[in-house]
């Protein structure tokens, strides 16, 4: 409501000069460009976004095409929608197309220099990726540490037991959270963000959620870039907020650490911090501690939310699907044995729960528009030109349910995954929760492991049911709109131990 609000307040004030600006622009703009919905005046398209744009572009696409283009204010927006347009955008013309278009809230606390999924393709940009995949995410550092995501994932089973003693519902997001935020906390720093006598879940999981809903939000600065300065809906200033508080964490934990390294007979914990403190003793131009807390930050608020997520998705689709819960427990307990706990070497012999994690990235894809890439220069696709400057998003959410693509696109069904090459690495257009090409998510190999290792332990360890009166036909599977894509009515449950 804010954001109509500021568009009829702040727009229709100075009507007559923005038009005849864009009516000038407009007459530059390539013949070739993509088709789409006629844009009004001075705001363009921006009345065609709805509040779930991921949803409303989808329809869009069905009328004018898989790549088409909107003008959101002063800005051009190319919308890719279909597995072979993504192709295009994310292999053939990654050179051209990788760099971002910024958000305007999300330079705050510079991130736009230092964050690595935002910062432009550079020496720097390189530097950040090849530490991430040789010393952060690379199978021989994550073999390394696999025991601490088993403790936690084991914590986390011992605290659903008590609540299946009880009979006491879950919070199957809330849990996932703590559980995620442990996980990443460990390796990074080896302590529990999340320690069960604090608020420090709570507070970090509302810090965290209200960073991607603000990022998420329309922002009429992204579009009148006369804007900026003004901030008229406030989500700079939020966003400048919340990035502060977590940067204030990261800097205790590193000047703890600091201190602690000085000490004789200080002892290596062998975690990411200490990694990274190596790195920049060696080279302070490598890595200085700025670099080290933009990190961090990304890690923390892309990593918790979007993995958390996912596991609370893929357990809604089963509890709204008992059947393909029955087969997954099954295959667990073939496979595993029924009093053994789920590792994660395990994880390649459980073909369904694959496809459980797969199907759930299909439907409900963490960011359902990807992060937005920038035209560096004139591009071809489809024989429509994306003008240099142009914003390019690529709608997984609208590929992922595309009818030519999937049969029942709609429908949750893991066996559609039996027999198929299809994966989540970046080489399936059809797939693509993490991206792909030069800007794929370092993070996934991280993530895939977290997923398979908590939602086979949650399957494995226990029954479930929905709380007390409520069926499946009740339960409501809306989303809820932000850079990550939440289910709109959390759903509690009912843990029994088998």
């Amino acid at each position: 409501m804010d954001f109509l609000i500021g568009i009829i307040y702040l727009c229709l004030s100075w009507t007559l000069i923005q038009a005849f600006r864009i009516f000038q622009r407009s007459k530059a703009i390539p013949k070739k460009l993509p088709p789409g919905p006629k844009p009004f005046p001075v705001i363009g398209n921006l009345f065609d976004l709805g509040d779930k744009p991921h949803k409303s572009l989808s329809k869009l696409a069905q009328t004018h095409g898989p790549i088409i283009s909107l003008k959101l204010g002063q800005l051009t927006t190319v919308i890719i929608s279909s597995a072979h347009t993504a192709k295009q955008v994310l292999q053939t013309h990654d050179q051209l197309l990788s760099n971002r278009t910024v958000p305007d809230a999300l330079r705050a606390h510079n991130h736009n220099e230092y964050g690595m999924p935002w910062m432009p393709i550079s020496t720097q940009w390189r530097s950040l990726r090849k530490l991430c995949n040789n010393h952060l995410f690379s199978n021989k550092i994550l073999d390394a540490n696999q025991d601490i995501r088993y403790k936690k994932v084991q914590a986390l089973l011992a605290e659903i037991r008590q609540s299946s003693i009880t009979g006491e519902v879950v919070d199957i997001g809330g849990a996932a959270f703590k559980t995620v935020l442990n996980l990443l906390s460990n390796t990074v720093f080896s302590v529990d963000l999340a320690d069960p006598n604090s608020e420090t879940a709570r507070e970090f999981k509302e810090i965290t959620r209200n960073i991607m809903i603000e990022a998420g939000k329309p922002n009429l600065a992204d579009y009148f870039p006369m804007l900026k300065k003004i901030d008229p809906q406030g989500i700079t200033q939020r966003l400048t907020a919340h990035f502060g508080k977590l940067i204030e964490l990261f800097d205790r934990m590193i000047s703890q650490r600091l201190q602690l390294r000085k000490m004789p007979g200080y002892i290596t914990n062998n975690d990411m911090l200490d990694t990274l403190l190596n790195i920049s003793e060696e080279n302070n131009d490598e890595m200085d501690r700025t670099k080290i807390r933009s990190l961090f930050l990304d890690l923390f608020v892309a990593g918790t939310d979007t993995t958390s997520a996912t596991l609370e998705w893929a357990m809604v689709e089963l509890l709204h699907n008992p059947e393909t819960l029955s087969k997954a427990k099954a295959e667990l307990e073939q496979v595993i044995g029924k009093s053994n706990p789920v590792e994660e070497s395990d994880i390649i012999r459980l073909p369904y729960l694959q496809s459980i994690i797969k199907e759930t990235f299909r439907l409900h894809p963490a960011v359902p528009f990807l992060l937005p890439r920038k035209a560096e220069a004139d591009v071809e696709i489809n024989g429509y030109i994306i003008p240099k400057n142009a914003q390019v998003l690529v709608n997984a959410w609208a590929i992922g349910r595309d009818p030519s693509l999937w049969e029942n696109a709609d429908s949750f069904m893991p066996e559609r995954f039996f027999g198929s090459e299809i994966d989540v690495g970046g080489r399936n257009f059809e797939l693509i929760p993490f991206g792909g090409g030069r800007r794929i998510c370092p993070g996934l190999p991280l993530a895939i492991r977290m997923l398979h290792l908590m939602l086979g332990s949650l399957i494995h360890a226990f029954d479930w049911k929905l709380e007390d009166g409520f069926e499946k036909e009740d339960m409501n599977m809306e989303d809820k709109f932000g850079l990550t894509l939440q289910i709109a009515y959390p759903v509690k449950a009912v843990p029994i131990l088998v």
